[in-house]
């Protein structure tokens, strides 16, 4: 997918406690941006895998749900606290082979990023792909756990 960027303000940008909204204004300029491009079809390449987050009483653990790719078509990040999930699933070119074609499947680039809640111990991330679900545990910070206070006498 191609990126458009653009040097146009924001008029939300130099208000504090918004940068959420100032990320979803940049991410809805550039969608209608590529899809107004002469090259706006690729917008269509590019898909969203659906994403779980949870905690147990150690970890954090992110699934993503991408059948059909390969464990080496995956990069993760973990950087200031966010997780960054990208890849690129491919599939065979159908359309060269077939009389008729219709593909309801994604195909393309993906990118996920989720902010973490707590801090996690960055050196024992571990990650695993089965059955098209996509498996990162984060280990929470031994400081970020809750913590049970035994009430004593004086």
């Amino acid at each position: 997918m191609t990126l458009i960027q653009t040097n146009r303000p924001s008029l939300l940008t130099h208000r504090s406690g918004l940068g959420a909204f100032v990320q979803l204004q940049e991410e809805l300029e550039r969608l209608f941006e590529a899809t107004a491009s002469p090259s706006g079809t690729q917008f269509f390449n590019v898909w969203a895998p659906a994403l779980d987050v949870y905690e147990d009483k150690e970890n954090l653990v992110v699934k993503l749900e991408v059948p059909g790719m390969k464990k080496e078509d995956f990069k993760i990040e973990l950087h200031d606290g966010v997780l960054s999930i990208s890849g690129e699933r491919r599939f065979e070119d159908r359309r060269q082979k077939a009389a008729g074609y219709r593909s309801e499947r994604f195909e393309g680039r993906f990118h996920r990023s989720v902010a973490l809640p707590k801090t996690v111990q960055s050196g024992q991330v571990r990650a695993a792909y089965k059955d098209g679900i996509l498996s990162i545990t984060l280990p929470v910070a031994e400081e970020a756990r809750p913590k049970q206070i035994v009430v004593g006498t004086e």
